[in-house]
């Protein structure tokens, strides 16, 4: 563990502040060695689920808890995340060690998890300035290798066969984020109309399962302090059963992406940064996981650019009511672009 901890710490937001008492008690009974006071910050922006550095005895945790307020159906479930990771976990797989799930919202005011904190690389610009091209090289080989490596695991020999629902994953992950947009919905975008009429009907034959993170990206993952190794899939909010070429889409989605928050590869030049191409990045999944290749691939960049489209609207109306992660400003530009994006890619 390193003394050095991630610049986004700060002080807890006054609309995420719980009674750091009733937690110290909670820990003392519930997690071993964390008896005593306990000092709180928060670690600021991305995540949806408020997260938190947690000191308490000779243990450094980190907390994830449900934000606070009406919450949309089947959001900011954090004892799925908690769930997963220690399934996981039991098996060798890159995750933090979950050390305790409280589902008892008297503590403090929601449903919150502990896990171990871990020292390493977070790696916020994807285009990975700074570092040599057999780095970058490296760690985004790395990248896919985990991937294709989640979707490998038997979800049902370790203990998540009921996690989500064998089949059907993109006929009931359109319906999720359309009514889920709905229910945030604050103007009129024409791409997601278009994209709501017309995604429906590209939807793959091809209906595997595995577990699917939902989520994952380079800044999704921590890398060893000095190897390109990743040591945390992170940021499991999203994970069910579904289909693996959601999650290669998703990943994919950064070669189209222009947005520094979430992650861009504009300006790279593939022929001499060590970055792969997305079409080289793709071909390395296939070959790990045995496919020959991804029919309509396009569907898959488009389905993923909608469905954030559908997350960051839902983040924007949170903030707007002022519940959410950040201070409400600004428009709702960013739900714009990636819902253009995700046309863009269906028409490509």
């Amino acid at each position: 563990m390193a003394d050095d901890k991630p610049s986004n710490l700060g002080e807890v937001r006054p609309n995420h502040r719980f009674d750091a008492a009733k937690l110290a008690a909670w820990l003392a009974a519930n997690v071993e060695g964390c008896a005593g006071p306990v000092s709180v910050r928060q670690f600021h922006g991305g995540a949806s689920n408020p997260t938190f550095l947690i000191t308490a005895g000779d243990n450094e945790l980190v907390l994830r808890k449900k934000p606070p307020g009406q919450l949309l159906a089947s959001a900011h479930q954090v004892d799925r995340e908690y769930r997963v990771m220690k399934a996981l976990g039991d098996t060798g797989f890159p995750v933090p060690k979950m050390r305790a799930l409280c589902l008892d919202e008297g503590i403090i005011g929601t449903t919150f998890y502990v896990m171990d904190f871990l020292a390493g690389r977070i790696f916020r610009d994807a285009r990975l300035p700074g570092l040599e091209p057999a780095e970058r090289a490296a760690i985004y080989d790395e990248l896919n290798a985990v991937l294709a490596r989640l979707h490998g695991v038997d979800y049902a020999a370790i203990g998540l066969s009921d996690y989500g629902r064998p089949g059907s994953y993109f006929a009931r992950q359109l319906d999720r984020w359309t009514k889920q947009y709905r229910g945030a919905e604050t103007a009129l975008i024409p791409a997601m109309e278009t994209l709501i009429e017309e995604l429906p009907r590209r939807m793959p034959t091809d209906d595997t399962t595995t577990i699917a993170h939902g989520d994952y990206r380079l800044e999704n993952v921590m890398f060893h302090p000095t190897e390109p190794r990743i040591i945390a899939v992170l940021d499991w909010e999203l994970s069910t059963l579904g289909h693996p070429l959601a999650d290669i889409g998703y990943n994919a989605m950064l070669w189209d992406s222009k947005s520094v928050s979430w992650g861009t590869l504009e300006g790279v030049d593939f022929a001499t940064s060590g970055i792969p191409t997305r079409d080289a990045y793709v071909d390395a999944y296939c070959r790990r996981t045995g496919r020959d290749g991804i029919e309509d691939f396009n569907f898959y960049l488009a389905f993923s650019a909608f469905r954030l489209a559908s997350i960051g609207q839902g983040v924007f109306k949170r903030n707007l009511d002022g519940i959410g992660a950040h201070d409400a400003g600004g428009d709702n530009s960013g739900t714009v672009e990636r819902a253009e994006m995700a046309l863009k890619s269906l028409r490509a």
